[in-house]
């Protein structure tokens, strides 16, 4: 019997608390499987209070992203500060019958990444749950030739190339705040950006 997890996805909250606070309330409400921080989860690192504590202390499990405005590390800290937590960066995860596999920051900000680091990250994430029946790709930067970028900011050609290979059934990214809640199609993988507007949905 097919297993659905259930799972709430946001980026952008730059260090929002009381948007986590509320965003916290309805995981427990909506009794969320996975929570899914998909990067710039600070304004440039300027505070890392309150941004996953609230999901722990409702018992949900949480996987995070870097984005452009914090590093590795940090997203390494708080992986580790928190139990259920992990850092998705050039990982995955299987849960239920589902594969989710990441790659966090963007190709310019605190520590950016090259078009080599993306594809190496997406190829080592995805190797584990390459035989999985279903999977979900999260990364911070948009995919190259996506509607995101009418905002001027050019996407990855590594995270599109990677989503053209790979087909999972689900790609979601951040990072271009006026970009969020769109959504289109490459292949059979179904996009959405989830830049600072939470999507939660069943996979």
């Amino acid at each position: 019997m097919e297993r659905k997890t259930k799972i709430m996805a946001i980026s952008d909250i730059h260090g929002d608390s009381k948007l986590v606070n509320k965003l916290a309330e309805k995981a427990e409400k909506e009794n969320i499987d996975l929570v899914i921080l998909a990067g710039d989860l600070t304004w440039m690192e300027q505070s890392t209070q309150n941004l996953v504590g609230p999901f722990i202390r409702k018992n949900k499990k949480v996987l995070l992203l870097h984005g452009n405005h914090e590093s590795i590390a940090t997203v390494d800290f708080l992986s580790e500060m928190y139990p259920n937590t992990k850092n998705l960066h050039g990982y995955s995860i299987k849960h239920n019958d589902l594969g989710i596999f990441g790659v966090g920051g963007a190709n310019f900000g605190i520590e950016p990444m090259s078009e080599k680091d993306f594809k190496e990250a997406l190829e080592q994430a995805h190797f584990y749950i390459k035989d999985m029946k279903k999977k979900l790709m999260i990364s911070h930067m948009h995919p190259a030739k996506t509607k995101s970028e009418f905002s001027g900011i050019r996407g990855s050609k590594s995270i599109r190339e990677a989503i053209e290979q790979f087909q999972p059934d689900l790609a979601l990214f951040g990072h271009i705040h006026e970009a969020s809640g769109i959504e289109e199609q490459i292949g059979k993988t179904k996009l959405i950006n989830i830049s600072r507007k939470e999507v939660i949905f069943e996979i």
